[in-house]
C-alpha cells in the first residue's frame, strides 16, 4: 500500500482513530478483520512487521509523526529505524500523544561503494521505520507525515516475498526487538520481504482468513504454524477440520507456490509434568501430519515444529514462547527448509 509518498508495508487498510485523529494502522483489510473470531480482530490491528518505507530526497529530513492508541497494558511502544538491512542507531519512544520522529540518512550510508551493496536484498538508501511490534501495547496510529520523500522503487526491495501465518510466536511476542522474531530472521536469510499474519493467542484456522492469503498475490511462500492457541479450545476432530479446510483453501489457489505447514513446536505440554497428561499437543501434531499427508497437493509441505525448536534452551520462562535464542535457532532451521522449495520453483 502507498500513502503519501511511502510505502506502507504489511498493512491492510488505514481506519480512521477512535480518537478522531489520524488513521489507524491494521494487517488487513477490514472486510477480512471482521470475519476473524473476535481476538483476532484485534491483533490484526497490532503491527507486527508493519514498516514505513520510503527513500527521502535529496538527503531531507522526513518527520513521520505516530501515536499508540491505548488497549493494552503498555502505553508506549518504541519505533525502530532500519536503513536497507543496516540497523540504526535511532530509536523512538510514541505513547498516547502524537510524537514526531525524525529521520534523516547517516552520511556515511551515502558513500558506501557499488560492490557492497549489489547483493543485498534491500538498497541502504531505503529507510524502513518498523512500528512498535510490543503484544502487551495498543495500536499505532498514523497522523502524517513532512520531507521529500518517494516510495521504495520494486528493485529496491526484495525479488521475494514470505509469508507466515501463526500464533503469538509468529506475532513475535518476548523478542526484544521486531527484527529479532523468527520469520523476521528467516525472512532475512531467505533474502525475502516478511508479510507478518501472526495472531497472538487467535490463530484459529480461521476460513476469512484462510481465504485472504488464499487471494492474495504477493507472497512466494508461506508458512502456516498450526496451532498451539486450539489446543484445549477445540477437540482435535475439530482442529482436523479446521486445518484441512485452511491448508487446502491457500494450496490449491497457488499450486506453484511452496507451502510449508509446521507442527506445534516444542513448549511446556511437552516438558513439564503433568502438563499434558493427555497427550493432546502430540494428538495435534499428528492431525496436522494427516492433513498433509492426505492433501491432494503437491505444494503442501511439512515441517517438524519440535525438530525446528529442538530443546528449551532459549525459550521464556512460560517455557512456550522462545526468546532471541530459541527465534534465530528456529530461523536457522526454518531457512534451511524453506529455501530449497524456493529454488525448485
Amino acid at each position: 500500500m502507498h500513502v503519501d509518498g511511502m510505502q506502507f508495508h504489511n498493512v491492510g487498510e488505514l481506519r480512521p482513530a477512535e480518537s478522531g485523529d489520524g488513521r489507524l494502522i491494521q494487517r488487513v483489510p477490514e472486510a477480512v478483520r471482521t470475519g476473524l473470531n473476535e481476538g483476532a480482530q484485534s491483533r490484526m490491528r497490532h503491527p507486527a512487521g508493519v514498516e514505513l518505507r520510503f527513500v527521502p530526497e535529496d538527503g531531507e529530513t522526513v518527520e513521520l509523526t505516530l501515536s499508540v492508541e491505548p488497549g493494552g497494558s503498555a502505553e508506549t511502544g518504541t519505533v525502530r529505524v532500519f536503513w536497507g538491512p543496516i540497523q540504526g542507531y535511532d530509536e523512538f519512544e510514541i505513547g498516547p500523544e502524537p510524537t514526531t520522529v525524525e529521520v534523516s540518512m547517516p552520511e556515511k550510508l551515502t558513500r558506501l561503494t557499488e560492490s557492497a551493496t549489489e547483493d543485498l536484498a534491500f538498497d541502504p538508501q531505503v529507510c524502513r521505520v518498523c512500528l512498535p511490534g510490543e503484544h502487551r501495547g495498543g495500536y499505532t496510529v498514523y497522523h502524517g507525515a513532512d520531507g521529500e520523500r518517494r516510495p521504495p522503487a520494486e528493485d529496491e526491495l526484495p525479488d521475494r516475498r514470505y509469508l507466515a501465518y501463526g500464533t503469538s510466536i509468529t506475532e513475535g511476542e518476548a523478542v526484544l526487538g521486531e527484527h529479532l522474531t523468527y520469520v523476521s530472521q528467516t525472512a532475512r536469510r531467505l533474502d525475502a520481504d516478511l508479510i507478518n499474519l501472526g495472531s497472538c493467542g487467535t490463530a484459529y484456522c480461521d476460513e476469512a482468513m484462510a481465504d485472504h492469503i488464499a487471494q492474495r498475490d504477493d507472497w512466494d511462500v508461506a508458512s502456516l504454524s498450526l496451532s498451539v492457541n486450539m489446543v484445549g479450545t477445540f477437540s482435535a476432530e475439530t482442529f482436523r477440520e479446521r486445518a484441512e479446510h485452511f491448508v487446502d483453501t491457500v494450496a490449491a489457489a497457488n499450486p506453484d507456490k511452496p507451502v510449508a505447514c509446521i507442527t506445534i513446536f516444542r513448549n511446556s505440554l511437552d516438558v513439564v509434568e503433568g502438563e499434558d497428561e493427555a497427550g493432546e499437543c502430540e494428538r495435534f501434531r499428528e492431525e496436522l501430519r494427516e492433513v498433509v499427508a492426505e492433501s491432494p497437493h503437491d505444494n503442501v509441505h511439512l515441517l517438524e515444529g519440535p525438530e525446528l525448536l529442538p530443546a528449551i534452551d532459549g525459550l521464556t520462562t512460560d517455557l512456550v514462547h522462545p526468546g532471541d535464542g530459541a527465534m534465530t535457532t528456529m530461523a536457522e532451521r526454518l531457512a534451511a527448509e524453506l529455501d530449497p522449495l524456493l529454488a525448485d520453483r
